[in-house]
């Protein structure tokens, strides 16, 4: 008969490196607090002994779950895909698990922001480009955990975004310097995301004016985000006595929307109308579409390394990140007829 095996643990592994138990602990959780050389030496004991952390033990030892929350309100639209794919990745090998917490409607983030605190399920929480309004604010504090912003928000969180004023510049600018003077916008806004102000509006606004061009109202058109709210909206452009010569449009879905309904009405993009966007969707190179590429992926993967760094007490976690964005000339987007 074999004899049982005598069960390694952590007070083993810490007589054997010549360490307390408590920077065994620290060593093996990948605390920042021990140094190199100590962590080397203790990793290295664990291995040969082959000593094997208990989950249950370490959470109740440190206080910690292991998980993530990601909060996100749209699943089936590319961008929060592409960053829910990018803070996965950021998180794999860091003993993290993800839960995914779906907030879209109204109802639904009001009953998620009601409940986390109460569960404390989680170590930490990563919000995905909506604005955090204050009474949700203070439900996130009570749990006590890290929170990090991906994408476009406005609380006081450590973030990874981009700069949304500088993009929209960077469409307008373009369609000025090709010579557009008659330019649309396709604002659009999420009806259950409030957001005032939107910073792509913004530059729309102030390209003008600093070009010496009135802001014709007309020419304005608020929807939201999808490709069909793009494609009415181009709708109602071209019922205008005189339409527009170009249209900036707030993203890559609403921008081919645009362009549907511009070649359905027998016009020709660009030589009729140019369209531009924001994003570099993956349709967009398929469709060449001219627009302004954001990082998402890597604003998720960024934002899960930040995450990580501040759940270990890493020094000098850098924690506002903004990430560049491209104006990507393609062939919608022309100098103007005449």
């Amino acid at each position: 008969m074999s004899q049982p095996t005598t069960k390694v643990t952590l007070a083993d592994v810490a007589r054997l490196a010549g360490v307390g138990v408590g920077t065994a602990s620290r060593a093996l959780s990948g605390s920042a607090r021990v140094a190199p050389e100590t962590r080397a030496k203790v990793l290295e004991v664990a291995d040969r002994l082959h000593y094997v952390v208990s989950p249950d033990a370490a959470s109740l030892a440190s206080g910690r779950t292991g998980r993530v929350a990601l909060v996100v309100p749209h699943l089936s639209r590319w961008f929060f895909g592409e960053v829910a794919e990018g803070i996965h990745a950021g998180l794999r090998g860091a003993d993290l698990d993800l839960l995914l917490y779906p907030v879209g409607a109204v109802q639904e983030r009001a009953e998620f922001f009601e409940r986390l605190p109460a569960r404390r399920k989680v170590d930490a929480v990563i919000v995905v480009a909506f604005q955090v309004l204050e009474a949700e604010r203070r439900r996130l504090e009570l749990m006590g955990v890290h929170i990090v912003a991906a994408g476009g928000q406005s609380a006081a969180y450590p973030y990874v975004r981009i700069d949304d004023y500088v993009a929209g510049r960077q469409a307008m600018d373009h369609l000025l310097f090709l010579g557009h003077r008659r330019i649309a916008m396709l604002e659009a806004r999420d009806p259950d995301q409030p957001d005032l102000d939107p910073p792509r509006s913004d530059a729309y606004v102030e390209a003008l004016r600093e070009n010496g061009i009135e802001v014709d109202p007309e020419l304005v058109v608020v929807g939201d985000w999808g490709g069909e709210q793009g494609a009415q909206g181009m709708s109602r452009l071209l019922s205008l006595r005189t339409p527009p010569t170009a249209v900036y449009a707030h993203s890559d879905e609403v921008a081919l929307g645009a362009v549907r309904t511009i070649r359905r009405a027998g016009l020709d993009v660009p030589r009729d109308i140019s369209v531009i966007g924001i994003d570099d969707h993956p349709l967009a190179a398929l469709t060449d579409l001219t627009t302004v590429r954001q990082p998402a992926h890597e604003q998720g993967r960024r934002a899960a390394e930040m995450l990580i760094g501040l759940l270990r007490g890493d020094p000098g976690v850098d924690e506002s990140v903004t990430l560049p964005t491209e104006l990507v000339v393609r062939g919608s987007t022309a100098p103007p007829r005449g």
